[in-house]
């Protein structure tokens, strides 16, 4: 092993005209918690969907978990584990046996797959829920389920696609206790995207920044908040600084909104 959970070289994907992600290489250290941040449009999902084998490059190459990512993809899948941007659950199941059929479909013998079910139901808090069927579960519950199934088979590394979106704050904080746990009692690598900054600085180690499908920034989090004079910059505007900062007054157009006389 090198040292890092993901290494990408020149990694490019192209649909038609357009370029979604241009040339990507970073390393991505083992047992780190990595945020991958860009705007809207930046490649995100598509990077993540070309590390998990969902997505062919159009050029390029990776290794994932020390694994050639063109040559042992099916090895790599029994290694980690996917929350997507885009929940695919069974909805004509219940919690339970969701969770129980990504378990067996891993390779986990049927009773340590139930075994597993059960303390994921718990910790997620959805126990009372676990014979309910997946058609029922709020967007909060689809979340916390999908996660449980990308954990079941104790992954070495986790990728999580906008995992706190729709997810209320004791849940948020529930599912942050867990991840931080995995990072450093079990040494998990988990790689992130997230719009919400505050929760990024609060967890990860390492970010990498995209912008038009590039690369803009890559390390440690410490290291690429640090100022030219010593200053610590916060994440939102290490962030700004390196996506092209603001688009100055947006509401400029909207006078008849924001500011002037009231309507008659």
């Amino acid at each position: 092993m090198s040292g890092f959970a993901i290494e990408t070289f020149e990694l490019t994907r192209v649909f038609g005209a357009q370029t979604a992600v241009d040339r990507l290489s970073l390393q991505v250290p083992e047992g780190s918690f990595y945020g991958f941040l860009g705007p809207n449009g930046a490649g995100k999902s598509t990077t993540i969907n070309m590390l998990t084998g969902l997505l062919s490059p159009s050029s390029g190459g990776a290794r994932i978990l020390g694994l050639d990512l063109a040559k042992d993809d099916l090895e790599i899948k029994r290694r980690i584990g996917v929350v997507p941007d885009g929940l695919h659950l069974f909805e004509r199941l219940s919690g339970e046996d969701q969770l129980r059929f990504v378990g067996e479909v891993q390779g986990l013998a049927p009773a340590v797959a139930k075994s597993r079910a059960a303390e994921l139901l718990e910790a997620m808090d959805l126990t009372s829920s676990a014979r309910k069927l997946v058609a029922g579960y709020s967007h909060g519950m689809r979340k916390k389920l999908a996660l449980s199934c990308a954990l079941i088979h104790e992954p070495r590394l986790l990728f999580l696609d906008e995992p706190f979106e729709g997810v209320d704050a004791v849940a948020t904080s529930e599912i942050r206790e867990l991840l931080q746990r995995l990072v450093s009692q079990r040494h998990v690598t988990v790689f992130l995207t997230s719009h919400v900054l505050e929760v990024v600085e609060r967890l990860c180690t390492h970010v990498g920044i995209v912008a038009g499908g590039r690369l803009v920034a890559n390390g440690s989090l410490d290291e690429l908040r640090r100022g030219e004079h010593g200053e610590t910059n916060s994440l939102e505007q290490l962030f700004l600084s390196r996506v092209g900062g603001s688009r100055g007054d947006a509401a400029a157009g909207l006078g008849w909104l924001t500011g002037g006389s009231a309507p008659e």
